[in-house]
């Protein structure tokens, strides 16, 4: 029988150049290596209908207020990827945070999928506290709250069933409604981690990426993903991590993540 996703493709649109300690909670022998963040969109493909896009990235001011390199807008991956941005009829944002929902205008026909928690929180006295309001844009946020109100928001809640072959599942920690986006494919089930697991190297190490609102549940969610792909690394997609591109079939910055990796994840490490 044929898996219901057909394919997944990792499109890199950006990249942060950083050094390994700024990717870690603890003190790592490695603290003084470059370990650069790629950032992505992924597009899931299903047999007959149309790419399911998980989130959305950013543009040029958000690029250029945080200092980060655009390697290639999300229109161009899009495009060059095969997709036409305005047939998606359905976008999941995994969470609010800039990098990950920061073009819902290159989606106009979608809805967008979000946990009940997530918009919450991103609306509420918490982003009164600076340092929990960073990762966060205004502009994204109430763009999401105007399409509420034309209809074109989804909540979830917790553990949901999407569609064929695609589930969500809850994974805060991160931020209060991040929700990774699990895909059964001819390989099995392929977890989209998004920032429950910004790194290969944060799972294999058990050590955080250091931005969350609450450490114990960060860690959890990690587990989680591990268990939603039975213990697998080669069956987890990170959020920002460079070695999709290399471990992956890729070609042009867009990685087949449905494929297998050209060696076991654990062996690159």
């Amino acid at each position: 029988m044929t898996a219901p996703v057909t394919s997944i493709q990792a499109i890199r649109y950006a990249r942060h150049e950083r050094k390994a300690g700024a990717n870690f909670t603890a003190p790592v022998d490695d603290h003084d290596l470059p370990m650069p963040l790629d950032y992505y969109v992924w597009a899931i493909h299903r047999e007959g209908l149309p790419p399911v896009i998980v989130d959305t990235g950013f543009g040029a001011i958000a690029a250029a207020a945080r200092g980060r390199e655009i390697t290639r807008p999300v229109r161009k991956g899009l495009r060059e990827a095969g997709i036409d941005r305005l047939g998606v009829t359905d976008v999941i944002l995994t969470h609010l945070h800039y990098d990950h929902a920061g073009g819902l205008e290159d989606f106009p026909n979608a809805r967008f999928h979000i946990q009940d928690a997530e918009l919450a929180f991103a609306t509420s006295r918490q982003m009164c506290d600076h340092h929990v309001r960073a990762p966060f844009d205004g502009e994204p946020v109430a763009q999401v709250v105007r399409r509420l109100y034309h209809d074109h928001v989804v909540f979830h809640d917790g553990d949901e069933s999407f569609g064929s072959g695609i589930s969500l599942h809850l994974a805060h920690g991160h931020t209060a409604g991040l929700q990774v986006v699990a895909c059964e494919t001819e390989r099995g089930t392929v977890i989209l981690a998004s920032d429950a697991a910004h790194l290969y190297a944060n799972l294999a190490r058990s050590i955080p990426f250091p931005i969350f609102i609450d450490e114990a549940d960060y860690i959890r969610a990690q587990s989680r993903v591990m268990e939603l792909a039975g213990g697998s690394l080669d069956h987890v997609v990170p959020g920002h991590d460079p070695l999709v591109l290399s471990c992956f079939p890729t070609e042009n910055d867009i990685a087949r993540v449905d494929l297998p990796p050209h060696r076991p994840i654990a062996e690159v490490l």
